[in-house]
């Protein structure tokens, strides 16, 4: 059942308590319209499967107490096996915690689970992916078992009786693990791994921001709306250097502490109010960070450098706090602020009975939204080669992300999140393929009739780095490839079907390529004066941390625009005595790569304009493989050129390794000169 409308009234603590780290911009209480508003965004949601009926609720609950019964057998038997006294053996208890979307009750149909396998003293990371991993494998209806030993935070995936489940470990130094374990106790962290920390980590932030919220079930059903608004809008991805399931709930939360008393209908129309006149880089915090003796690093500016040059930090409310955000870029913020902005234009016209909650989730209209695209393709011979070199490009398309907005010329680097098989003809010459769509804005240059922009070093510095890391992790296979090419909006029919190509109504707000110049030019605050241009001049801004001393001492008496400004303090530019990391070196090495690409690829600038053969994109070149055999002239980071020999296609045991800053010239990237004019 959808709580629809939950009134505070009954939850007098709503209107006392106070939640965050500045008082709430307005403790207004529901009127009868809010209640009617609400309910009919619930109806515009249903469609897009976001609720679980009772029937499949209380089949996951079924599958996650079998889950848990097979931990505490395999923990039991364990201990009998490694010669704990019986009794002690029955005792030791272990026990499934669930987190994320699950555990904040806002998990749509087919979702998966992630929970995490707490285990005592005597159970090793090691027994959990080797006995443990084969007592699953023996259970029937468990299907597509794998472990990600590797992974950041190590995890293993199965699909058990049709729920897709993600179970990560932590070994905690108790003899005992009772059923009533508090995780939120940060002794628990005491001299554990740090994959350990990491996988308790999710439990620990997800029942940390439920306990900071003023009313659940408003929190819920506004955090259901906004991710799937994320999802329809192609911003949520945190791989992809959006945001991820943890920093959507965090924003929602953050939006419920301000206004404790509304109902979703009104909170979501806040939501994008909030955040559409942020003044980031300030960070979101749902509380204060705590101090602790653990010594385990936190964000913290005023400590920390690297966490300065954060464009959009959000962070987590439990220790060791961290930046869920840190893949974010200053694209992909553009981009984000742009839509809500949109957001809240959209959910104002709702409101006053203009539009109905459905507009707020039409797709984004993406392959109309800019006029040049880069493409890029990765293929593999074999399915199973293609589905783990697929998760290792898309790993990485933030790095391209990161490459191309650095260019002089490019004001906006967006990457679609959902990738696209590849054509008939694709296929039938590189195997199984995936393709991925940037849109690129170009900065306008005054006075010039046209202007030459060469690619192709962005576009190499990002194949190197993925098949330097495939290589490091022994994942390059024979046939795997990764190609690019600039695009046309007129020419993307070459690699899409028309029905996703069709052209939808032109949307009601301007579109970010009128207004991402101004972006990164100029800042106005919301009182009228101009701030530091300098802070969006490169990817990464340094932060003032003086405002995270400031951001619980806010003047919350004016009005709620005012009030919207102190919610988030403004910060100035750069703190004297710092540079921006790689500015000044990138800029030269532009400077001179772009005066030698006559020697990188012998191919004169020609005009986009005038290149159209029929088949101007094909991607299928021999001249753009991934390594072979044939030579050509390659650019060190110095700006060297290099000749490099002749010879048989490379194994991958030949190919450096990541001392190297790029590939060095035992590997043949052979490159695909990327190059347009674009005329003024």
């Amino acid at each position: 059942s959808v709580e629809s409308c939950a009134l505070p009234a009954a939850d007098s603590k709503c209107q006392t308590l106070h939640y965050g780290v500045t008082s709430p911009i307005s403790l207004a209480p529901p009127k009868d319209i809010d209640c009617v508003q609400t309910q009919k965004l619930v109806e515009a949601m249903r469609p897009f499967g976001v609720f679980e009926d009772e029937e499949e609720q209380n089949h996951r609950l079924v599958v996650l107490s079998k889950l848990n019964s097979l931990v505490k057998e395999w923990i039991s038997e364990l201990g009998e096996s490694k010669n704990l006294p019986p009794s002690a053996a029955a005792n030791v208890g272990g026990k499934i915690f669930t987190f994320g979307s699950y555990k904040l009750g806002v998990h749509t149909k087919g979702a998966d689970i992630d929970a995490v396998c707490v285990a005592p003293r005597h159970v090793e990371r090691s027994d959990f992916f080797q006995s443990f991993f084969e007592k699953l494998k023996h259970q029937e209806k468990i299907k597509n078992l794998r472990a990600v030993e590797d992974a950041y935070v190590p995890v293993v995936k199965f699909e058990f009786d049709g729920i897709e489940i993600d179970l990560v470990f932590a070994r905690l130094s108790l003899q005992t693990v009772s059923d009533n374990l508090d995780l939120g106790d940060d002794s628990r962290l005491r001299s554990l791994d740090i994959r350990c920390i990491r996988s308790l980590n999710g439990c620990r932030v997800t029942d940390e921001i439920l306990h900071l919220v003023p009313n659940k079930e408003n929190f819920r059903l506004t955090l259901r709306a906004i991710k799937l608004w994320a999802k329809r809008r192609g911003i949520y991805s945190n791989i992809l250097g959006f945001l991820g399931g943890v920093s959507w709930a965090m924003l929602v939360a953050r939006t419920c502490q301000l206004y404790p008393n509304a109902l979703a209908s009104t909170l979501v129309n806040k939501f994008f109010l909030v955040f559409s006149k942020w003044e980031w880089p300030n960070p979101v915090l749902l509380k204060q960070p705590e101090e602790s003796n653990l010594n385990l690093p936190v964000w913290d500016p005023r400590v920390n450098p690297s966490d300065r040059y954060h464009v959009m930090p959000i962070i987590t409310p439990a220790y060791p706090q961290q930046n869920s955000t840190y893949n974010v870029s200053t694209s992909t913020r553009a981009v984000m602020v742009e839509e809500f902005k949109h957001g809240l234009a959209v959910t104002n016209e709702i409101l006053q009975g203009k539009s109905d909650w459905s507009k707020l989730f039409e797709p984004l209209n993406f392959f109309q939204k800019y006029k040049h695209y880069i493409v890029l393709t990765a293929s593999a011979s074999t399915e199973e080669h293609h589905l783990e070199w697929v998760g290792l490009v898309e790993s990485k398309i933030r790095v391209l992300v990161g490459n191309l907005e650095r260019n002089e010329f490019i004001t906006i680097a967006h990457v679609k999140p959902q990738s696209f098989p590849g054509n008939q003809e694709l296929c039938k010459q590189s195997g199984y393929v995936s393709m991925w769509f940037l849109g690129i804005v170009f900065r306008k240059v005054e006075n010039a009739e046209s202007v030459n922009i060469d690619l192709t070093y962005v576009i190499q510095s990002f194949t190197d780095t993925v098949y330097r890391q495939a290589n490091n992790l022994n994942v390059l296979k024979e046939g795997m490839k990764i190609e690019a090419a600039h695009v046309k909006r007129k020419h993307l029919h070459y690699f899409l079907p028309a029905e996703t190509l069709q052209k939808r109504k032109k949307q009601s707000m301007p579109d970010i390529t009128e207004n991402a110049s101004r972006l990164q030019c100029k800042r106005t605050s919301s009182d009228g004066n101009c701030l530091d241009s300098s802070r969006d001049a490169d990817s990464r801004t340094p932060y003032n941390s003086s405002s995270l001393n400031k951001m619980s001492k806010l003047d919350t008496s004016t009005t709620e625009i005012e009030r919207l400004a102190t919610v988030a303090i403004r910060t100035s530019g750069p703190p004297i005595g710092y540079t921006i990391p790689g500015h000044n070196t990138i800029s030269q090495l532009r400077a001179h790569f772009v005066q030698g690409h006559h020697e990188l690829s012998g191919t004169p600038i020609t005009d986009s304009k005038n290149a159209a053969p029929k088949r101007p994109y094909s991607l299928t070149s021999k001249r753009c493989h991934s390594p072979t055999s044939e030579g050509c002239p390659k650019k060190t980071r110095d700006g060297e050129k290099v000749r490099k020999g002749g010879g048989g296609r490379l194994s991958s045991k030949e190919l450096p390794d990541s001392s190297s800053p790029v590939p060095t010239n035992s590997i043949r990237i052979i490159k695909k000169s990327i190059k347009l004019t674009l005329n003024g």
